[in-house]
């Protein structure tokens, strides 16, 4: 197995693990009750930053926004930024939380402790049992947000149960050979429809595209066709699933907790990687953290 299958089979494993992280050594780092809140990342980190927000501010524990690291818009104010970077190096996060100190409480969820960010934040949360090897993040962006979905309240036992069929199932070898690939959320899944492209794109250099699922209608449903795949991460609008079946399209879509469900995008990513003959754990032109000179 490469570095990246076994990262991502992984995911249940580390899921369970971070209600007792929540429910301890994460009280501090993590936003209290009506605090108004930063959530802040680069790439797949500012996806999962933006079901984080959604989350947060759905279940009614305060404002919460999302920004990549880089769009921070300055002189917003907030009781807290919280960043989210697996390598602890990324130069964009480690700028923003720079900029932020004595001004702005600031909190990290990061994989390792021993890295610039531990300097440059008041609170550090470390997840070092979700740390990877590979270019291509699952595993830590999955484990971040199953914490934060934790820290809110959430029961993840059958989170986790879902992740484990995501794994056991078969993938449909019709959907593997597909030419190009949409992904579709809404609310809280919108940002793992990002990720989900995302993946697509850095593991198997895919042609991947994600909307929220009401916008789908208002132009991007115009390339849907046989050969191409729809996959909703959570519920369909209603009527959405009828005008894709017009177009040939294959619809995509199970019973699973989104998260897990994008569990079952990253086994997709590898095949399609594989199938193409491109090495997952080599993607082109990527390196594990981004660190501008």
């Amino acid at each position: 197995m490469s570095f990246t299958q076994e990262e991502i089979a992984d995911q249940p494993s580390c899921w369970s693990q971070v209600t007792a992280v929540a429910a301890g050594a994460g009280k501090a780092a993590l936003p209290a009750p009506g605090e108004e809140v930063a959530v802040v990342g680069c790439g797949t980190s500012w996806f999962m930053a933006q079901s984080y927000a959604a989350l947060r501010e759905g279940s009614g524990q305060g404002r919460t926004d999302a920004f990549a690291a880089s769009q921070f818009p300055a002189g917003r104010r907030y009781d807290r930024v919280l960043a989210l970077t697996r390598s602890g190096t990324t130069t964009e996060v480690l700028d923003l939380l720079g900029r932020m100190r004595g001004t702005t409480v600031t909190s990290v969820i990061t994989a390792d402790a021993t890295t610039p960010v531990v300097q440059t934040a008041d609170h550090v949360l470390a997840l070092p049992f979700a740390d990877e090897r590979s270019v291509v993040q699952t595993r830590f962006a999955t484990t971040a947000l199953a914490l934060l979905r934790a820290h809110l309240g959430e029961d993840l036992a059958p989170v986790v149960e879902d992740a484990r069929s995501a794994l056991a199932g078969p993938l449909d070898s019709a959907v593997v050979a597909a030419e190009q690939f949409t992904f579709l959320g809404s609310g809280w899944t919108c940002g793992l429809a990002d990720e989900a492209a995302l993946k697509m794109r850095e593991a198997a250099g895919a042609w991947t595209e994600s909307y929220p699922a009401m916008e789908y209608r208002h132009g991007p449903v115009s390339i849907a066709a046989p050969g191409r795949v729809v996959w909703a991460l959570g519920a369909l609008p209603d009527g959405l699933a009828e005008d894709v079946a017009r177009t040939g399209a294959t619809l995509v879509r199970s019973g699973l907790d989104p998260l897990a469900d994008l569990v079952r995008v990253h086994r997709l990513a590898v095949a399609v990687a594989t199938r193409r003959g491109l090495d997952p754990d080599r993607p082109r032109n990527l390196t594990r953290s981004v660190v501008l000179a």
